[in-house]
């Protein structure tokens, strides 16, 4: 599904803390400020993430540095390889990892976890290094400990307005997964004791959770050396 890219006017934030609010009350550290909040645009968005070797969204015409870390990066990559083979084997499309830029509107874009594109979705016409132009089907975010609930409250919305058709939140504390099927459904939460399941958006995808939560959470070979 095409995302729209009409012109919109550019924000202005009074203060630091209404600027902070419209991101969804995230860590002021992540938030840069060159170019001026409003003002970035997709080209500087790259230019960031060359000169600083980070990932960056763009969000409102604003470079917001992605949230990381090594724990949840481990069930990042775990849970890819998981739907990844099922895509490749079945031919259902392709998965993009978390430096997989998705415009989601002007001045907006933004970087899932994991998504997965439908061929029936995907923009064949993207050239090499061009961000997706279309919404995936599935976006998967992996919280980290500077996400906040009013930044993914915010996810969620541009995630369905703009066209995804499922969302997996992945909490690795709580060992748990949220599924989201549409933007007025309260979540599924699953457990270690449930499967999770692509439905009609990743066909015939089963994961046993209890699995994939001890793998990423293996400290080393069973039995030790």
């Amino acid at each position: 599904m095409p995302v729209s890219t009409s012109k919109k006017t550019t924000p202005r934030f009074a203060t630091v803390a209404d600027l902070l609010k419209r991101l969804g009350d995230i860590p002021a550290e992540r938030v840069r400020l060159d170019p001026f909040p409003g003002m970035a645009t997709e080209r500087d968005r790259i230019a960031a993430e060359r000169r600083d070797d980070r990932l960056y969204e763009l969000i409102d015409g604003v470079l917001v540095e992605k949230a990381t870390g090594s724990e949840e990066s481990c069930w990042t990559a775990l849970l890819c390889c998981y739907l990844y083979g099922h895509v490749l084997k079945h031919d259902l499309g392709m998965v993009m990892g978390p430096n997989g830029p998705v415009r989601l509107g002007r001045q907006q874009v933004r970087q899932p976890d994991l998504s997965f594109i439908s061929w029936e979705r995907n923009p064949r016409s993207n050239a090499r290094g061009e961000c997706l132009t279309v919404a995936p089907d599935l976006a998967v975010q992996v919280l980290k400990r500077t996400n906040t609930p009013g930044e993914m409250a915010r996810r969620l919305d541009e995630y369905f307005r703009t066209g995804v058709r499922l969302v997996w939140l992945v909490d690795p504390r709580k060992r748990e997964v949220r599924v989201y099927g549409s933007p007025t459904a309260p979540a599924v939460v699953l457990t270690a004791a449930d499967v999770l399941e692509g439905g009609e958006v990743v066909p015939g995808f089963r994961l046993a959770l209890g699995e994939w939560f001890a793998q990423a959470e293996s400290r080393g070979p069973k039995g030790g050396r």
